[in-house]
């Protein structure tokens, strides 16, 4: 290794654009949940902890768009045919 290194001629790389609706920002995390986005990245055989945590703070706006009302409805609808058809089940091993 030179102790100096003459850049005199040196070009600058590519400058990687960044994508449409994507800002740059700097944010403050607590460690343990940084790692816990990088732990889920790397359980899943790689990826981007970044995407992950965009991910998770866009489902919880959308979470947090939908009326209570509107959620317990969807949930009823979602579960009343596997009460229906458990209810069904056992009532006809009965007889």
């Amino acid at each position: 290794m030179k102790k100096e290194y003459d850049f005199s001629k040196a070009k600058r790389g590519a400058v990687i654009p960044t994508p449409p609706g994507k800002t740059r920002i700097t944010i403050r995390l607590d460690e343990d949940i940084l790692d816990w986005f990088r732990q889920q990245v790397h359980a899943a055989g790689g990826g981007s902890y970044q995407t992950l945590i965009n991910t998770a703070l866009r489902r919880h706006i959308e979470s947090e768009r939908e009326p209570l009302e509107e959620t317990l409805r969807r949930v009823i609808r979602e579960e009343i045919p596997e009460y229906n058809s458990r209810r069904t089940r056992r009532s006809s091993g009965r007889g």
